[in-house]
């Protein structure tokens, strides 16, 4: 696909091409090689993908307001473990202040370069695609499913638009799992005192159809 850009300038962060550098270019020649219309579907899901996430909390909050009140707070707190994730995402982001890949190597991407300062490790993207997943697995088993496989393909697509390393999006899933998980589980262990506390206050309807 010939609609992309080059670049060769140097940001004024860290070079991360030493750790998976070689395969970052493996996937991004794979992309170059496959279909326009593969790529433009990556690209689309890449880039707005994160909304089927909010959508499959949505479904999980709106379902479990008719089944069990301590489901339907796991599904309430789900953006909120989301967001918290993401803001330990852009901290590290900020402390380690990795160079996009476009900026390091001499190799033309499906995604534009990003100005510098946007840094790549680890990927937002990522640590928000599985912090979700993980957070939806304490609402729903078939919803963990759906989200879990988004997730994946949410990291796969932004090596594949290169934006990101291998290692940036494997980085973020860790930074969604270590954040998610056990503010999901503690929770989960409280979920029905919670409950409680919102039957006795205007916010009941949020819990209980």
């Amino acid at each position: 696909m010939d609609t992309a850009t080059t670049t060769t300038a140097v940001g004024s962060g860290h070079d991360g091409s030493g750790v998976d550098g070689s395969a970052f270019t493996h996937v991004v020649d794979a992309a170059h090689e496959a279909p326009t219309w593969l790529d433009s579907l990556v690209s689309v899901y890449s880039t707005y993908g994160l909304a089927l996430f909010a959508v499959l909390m949505l479904i999980g909050w709106w379902r479990t307001r008719a089944q069990d009140e301590a489901r339907a707070v796991r599904a309430l707190a789900a953006p909120v473990l989301t967001l918290i994730a993401f803001g330990v995402s852009a901290v590290l982001k900020l402390l380690v202040r990795e160079d996009r890949p476009c900026r390091s190597l001499h190799v033309v991407t499906l995604e534009a370069c990003q100005a510098p300062g946007d840094w790549s490790f680890p990927s937002n993207h990522a640590t928000l695609a599985t912090a979700a997943a993980v957070a939806l697995w304490c609402v729903s088993a078939r919803l963990g499913v759906v989200a879990t496989l988004a997730a994946l393909a949410m990291a796969a697509s932004r090596v594949w638009i290169g934006a990101h390393y291998p290692h940036d999006v494997l980085a973020g899933m860790a930074v969604g799992v270590l954040v998610a998980l056990p503010l999901s589980l503690l929770l989960s262990r409280h979920a029905r005192t919670v409950a409680e506390l919102f039957r006795r206050t205007r916010l009941r309807p949020l819990i209980a159809a």
